[in-house]
C-alpha cells in the first residue's frame, strides 16, 4: 500500500513540475486575425469557417454510428457460436440486441429520427 501512494504522489509531482515548467517556458500567443483565420492558399475564406449545422443531421450521424458499431461487434459473435455455449450465447446476443431495439425505440419515440422540424 505504501508503494502505490508513494508512486502516486511521485506521479502526480512530475506532472505538475512540468506542467509548471511548460507553462513558464512556452510562449504567449498573440491572438490576431490571420493566426485565427482559416488557411486557404493565402486567399481570404469565402465563408465562416464555423457555420451552425443541422442538429439532426448529428443525430443521425451519431446514430449510424451506433448500429455500424453494433454490426461490428456481432460479427465476431457469430464465429464464436460454435465453441461457445450455446445458451450462453444465445442469451447474450439477445440481450444485445433487446439493449440496441429498445434505444432504437426511445430515439423513435422522442420523436429523434424525424428529419424536419
Amino acid at each position: 500500500m505504501l508503494k502505490i501512494m508513494i508512486s502516486l504522489i511521485l506521479a502526480s509531482t512530475i506532472s505538475i513540475g512540468l506542467m509548471a515548467i511548460l507553462s513558464m517556458v512556452s510562449k504567449s500567443t498573440i491572438m490576431d486575425r490571420e493566426k485565427m483565420s482559416p488557411f486557404e492558399c493565402g486567399f481570404d475564406p469565402k465563408s465562416k469557417a464555423r457555420m451552425p449545422f443541422s442538429i439532426q443531421f448529428f443525430l443521425i450521424a451519431v446514430l449510424f454510428l451506433i448500429f455500424d458499431i453494433e454490426i461490428a461487434i456481432i460479427l465476431p459473435m457469430m464465429v464464436t457460436m460454435k465453441t461457445s455455449n450455446l445458451m450462453s450465447w444465445t442469451l447474450t446476443a439477445s440481450m444485445f440486441i433487446l439493449i440496441l431495439t429498445l434505444g432504437l425505440y426511445h430515439e423513435w419515440k422522442n420523436n429523434m429520427l424525424e428529419w424536419s422540424n
